[in-house]
């Protein structure tokens, strides 16, 4: 089977929130390894996260021939202990979520920790690959209490699995990439901030991926610039 063709593009934003950007990522089209980062909160913790655990998570990729699920529920397992290591050291919070897709010889992995998401355009239909590690997902899906309240609002904050927090597993599905498919990684600074209809309309677009971010990321500063936003594109050709 011929492997697919694929462009890719990354960007990232800092808003108007944040002093810095605690958004991280990696990108390597040949063979594809994309990852999407984001530290949680805005001090040192936050910082060292998400740059040790992309850092981890890449390095253990890079070192196997054939990566497969152990490899990534290592890398990650080795980036959460460091992280929270870090944390201790610091006397404060230092975790971050962790989005990935990883090519190998027979196909793509998707790997996924927190509440970055991973959405596929696929005969004009947006999905959500991955499930947000949060107590606003088990409520919503539980009917806890309305998606658009309050409560909900805050517990979109409180997650229940990311790296630093302490023996976690990721998420580890296996993904078949078709000729047509677009793929969105991001952090919720762009799912919180550009609305279902507008990520697919952006995705439908004959457009290049790195026109496809710039217009996500120019839609998060229009909506307020709330968060660090970070996106990745991937297209298959």
């Amino acid at each position: 089977m011929r492997n697919p063709v694929i462009e890719v593009a990354v960007g990232s934003d800092i808003g108007r929130r944040y002093s810095a950007n605690f958004d991280v990522t990696y990108l390597r089209a040949e063979p594809l390894l994309a990852v999407v980062a984001d530290g949680m909160g805005d001090g040192p913790g936050s910082a060292a996260a998400g740059r040790t655990a992309v850092d981890i998570f890449v390095d253990y990729l890079t070192r196997e021939l054939e990566p497969g699920p152990d490899t990534f529920r290592a890398a990650v397992a080795a980036a959460d202990a460091r992280v929270a290591q870090i944390g201790r050291e610091l006397r404060s919070l230092a975790g971050c979520t962790l989005t990935a897709i990883v090519a190998t010889p027979h196909c793509h992995w998707l790997v996924q920790i927190g509440d970055s998401r991973a959405y596929r355009l696929r005969g004009g239909l947006l999905e959500l690959l991955t499930t947000d590690h949060t107590m606003a997902w088990l409520g919503a899906v539980h009917g806890w209490y309305p998606f658009d309240s309050a409560q909900a609002a805050s517990a979109r904050y409180h997650l229940t699995r990311y790296v630093g927090v302490g023996g976690v597993e990721p998420d580890v599905l296996s993904v078949t990439m078709r000729r047509g498919d677009r793929y969105l990684l991001c952090s919720d600074g762009v799912s919180e901030q550009v609305t279902y209809d507008d990520l697919r309309t952006f995705l439908l677009r004959d457009e290049p991926p790195q026109s496809v971010v710039a217009n996500l990321l120019t839609t998060c500063d229009k909506a307020g610039g709330n968060d660090n936003a970070t996106a990745i594109v991937i297209r298959v050709d």
